[in-house]
């Protein structure tokens, strides 16, 4: 498939998928119960040329990374942070907008979480989205109130300002999705309402600033016209120029590889899985052989994984990988074991043992690969947020023993699961290991 025909496929894409692939890295997590020190974190590089983002600001909502996802299918990097994160953290990806979550607090209750300062001070473009347009309301001197009926599911949609540039190519009336208690009573100074629905008559507001709030949801499905006003509010509100391609990024990543470790040597943890495999595959093209891989055999792979593995990786690619065939081993301290959180754990002793075993006939090993997703990054980076609520901690690698003191490269962590899909079509790898779906394991 054509590098053309990977971007297509990634934009047109409506899966919403997270990290659920069972890798490698699912048993080193384990690892983290058999004590030890963890890799330290190698200091990202961060590419200069072109950079721009759209930041998405977290109110705690389950939406966020729909919308996030939304913005990159318009090819537009995004990245989400907590609410109260500092100007300082966002200021290198230079922004160009903002869209406030939604979320599940009331924006009139004396705890609700706000928008930091800097949103209004940079003049840069802001949508508010649900409780994002409620934030704005509060902050900037309209008013909320607790809605006389909630509403929740479909609603019509009808423009009172058709030549805003937020509704461009908008229908007059479109089917939107609700999801709401309160409600904007009294718009802020220097706004006006622009559309309405039924049940609620200030629906969408805007300013001649580039300020918009909306009260549904347009990354979702369920709002067909949704991402129209997320292409509208990126290109004709805020003016980015649309650069978040895969191909940038294969360049921008291996780049930034080749940088990073330098003449240095990276081992990492081959599975077959698509994301271990996307980050051999980056890596390879980056570094060459500087690049070891480790494929341990527990006996738990699918028929045949072997050898396709060894076939795309070694014979098509040339990878040095070492192949460990340790499936009696695992196979036997797995027998009679029937539950499944002991026998993810097993796994994943065993498994750190024998990596630690054939890193150390390496010699001197300068990084650990991982497969590290978004999805990972977000759920981690929540932990000290008061409005997200915590979905779990991330240990992609843990209990490495402290002469095992490695840097970790993690090419794919601002990516979602399918974008790692399309980088790795991009890459020339196989689609049925791109696209094969995770095997059944003790999770």
């Amino acid at each position: 498939m054509t590098e053309d025909n990977s971007e297509q496929r990634l934009n047109d894409s409506l899966r919403v998928v997270t990290s659920g692939d069972i890798e490698v890295s699912t048993y080193l997590e384990i690892a983290k119960e058999m004590g030890g020190e963890q890799p330290v974190a190698a200091e990202e590089a961060i590419s200069k040329a072109k950079r721009e983002a759209i930041i998405v600001i977290d109110f705690g909502s389950q939406y966020s990374m729909l919308i996030a996802r939304r913005v990159r299918e318009c090819q537009v990097y995004c990245e989400i942070v907590p609410h109260d994160t500092p100007w300082e953290k966002i200021a290198p990806l230079n922004p160009k907008g903002f869209i406030l979550s939604g979320g599940p607090a009331s924006a009139y209750d004396a705890e609700a979480p706000l928008a930091p300062d800097y949103i209004y001070e940079s003049h840069l473009p802001v949508l508010g989205i649900c409780y994002g347009m409620q934030v704005i309301t509060k902050q900037l001197g309209g008013k909320v109130s607790p809605g006389i009926k909630n509403e929740y599911g479909s609603a019509i949609l009808h423009l009172s300002d058709v030549d805003s540039p937020l509704f461009t190519d908008f229908p007059s009336s479109s089917s939107v999705w609700m999801s709401h208690g309160d409600k904007v009573e009294e718009v802020p100074p220097s706004f006006t309402s622009l559309a309405y629905t039924e049940n609620s008559p200030i629906a969408v507001i805007g300013n001649k600033n580039g300020m918009y709030g909306i009260q549904f949801h347009p990354e979702v499905a369920h709002t067909p016209e949704g991402k129209t006003i997320l292409k509208n509010f990126v290109y004709k509100i805020c003016g980015c120029q649309g650069n978040w391609t895969i191909g940038n990024f294969i360049a921008e990543s291996t780049a930034s590889i080749k940088k990073q470790v330098g003449t240095g040597k990276v081992i990492n943890a081959l599975s077959g899985g698509v994301d271990s495999s996307v980050v051999a595959s980056i890596i390879h093209r980056a570094i060459g052989n500087q690049l070891t891989c480790i494929f341990v055999n527990h006996g738990l792979l699918r028929r045949e994984e072997v050898e396709r593995t060894f076939n795309v990786f070694r014979l098509n690619l040339g990878m040095n990988i070492i192949y460990v065939d340790a499936s009696e081993r695992f196979l036997k301290r797995l027998q009679g074991v029937t539950d499944p959180e002991e026998k993810r754990k097993i796994i994943g002793e065993e498994f750190i043992r024998i990596f630690e075993e054939e890193a150390n006939k390496l010699g001197k090993v300068d990084f650990l690969a991982q497969g590290t997703l978004y999805p990972d990054v977000i759920e981690s980076a929540s932990t000290g947020s008061k409005a997200s609520v915590k979905i779990k901690s991330h240990h992609n690698v843990g209990g490495l023993p402290s002469k095992m003191t490695l840097s970790l490269l993690e090419p794919l962590r601002n990516l979602f699961k399918d974008e790692v899909r399309q980088v790795g079509l991009a890459l020339g790898l196989p689609e049925e290991m791109v696209w094969r779906q995770p095997f059944p394991g003790p999770v």
